[in-house]
């Protein structure tokens, strides 16, 4: 099965637990998720969005500073925005959050519910999709010095030729490099790739 396809099949898990939506935000780095996803109300998406709640969400410094699930209720952190509060409005009136990874590239996922609090087996469950989720949007950590360098002359704009040219190959080996390029990166198409390559700090 595909990544994607492992991603697709988590999330449906994760919505199965979460009645009133989730949002997963997986290998954070630079303050910015790799993959992000939520189905929550739309409005409270909007509003979230629109007044940067990411920067000042308990919930988010909570899973920043520690590996680990527990509910909504029992952060202790200062809420000085009322994001909580906000959040209760849209019906996200119970959830938990799960944090993991290490911290250079942590996942954090919230779910919610509106009519009690989740129990400890339904979070343990959670954390199992969540670890899973974390697992199966994990990066390339490193692309070869040739991959790079193929990629970064296609990146400025030079074609085939004149990139193999730069180079000292022939086009077909620029064009293998590319192709191992791709697959590293589980890119379809070379735009993909160069696309990927630069949201995983990788070029």
């Amino acid at each position: 099965m595909s990544n994607s396809r492992v991603l697709i099949s988590l999330l449906d898990q994760l919505k199965a637990l979460a009645p009133m939506g989730y949002t997963v935000g997986l290998h954070i780095r630079f303050a910015s998720p790799l993959v992000l996803k939520s189905t929550y109300p739309q409005d409270w998406q909007e509003e979230y969005q629109n007044n940067a709640y990411a920067l000042r969400d308990p919930l988010v410094f909570w899973g920043i500073g520690i590996s680990g699930q527990t509910r909504w209720s029992e952060i202790r952190l200062p809420d000085p925005f009322s994001i909580m509060d906000k959040a209760r409005r849209h019906g996200l009136l119970y959830g938990a959050v799960v944090s993991c990874g290490p911290i250079t590239s942590r996942s954090i996922i919230g779910c919610a519910r509106s009519d009690r609090e989740f129990t400890d087996a339904e979070i343990d469950a959670i954390a199992v999709v969540s670890r899973a989720l974390h697992e199966a949007a994990a990066p390339p950590t490193e692309l070869t010095k040739a991959q790079v360098e193929a990629l970064r002359l296609i990146a400025d704009g030079d074609r085939h030729t004149a990139a193999a040219a730069k180079l000292g190959i022939s086009e077909s080996a620029l064009k293998a490099r590319l192709s191992s390029a791709r697959v590293r990166l589980g890119a379809r198409t070379t735009a993909e790739a160069l696309k990927k390559a630069r949201e995983f700090r990788l070029l």
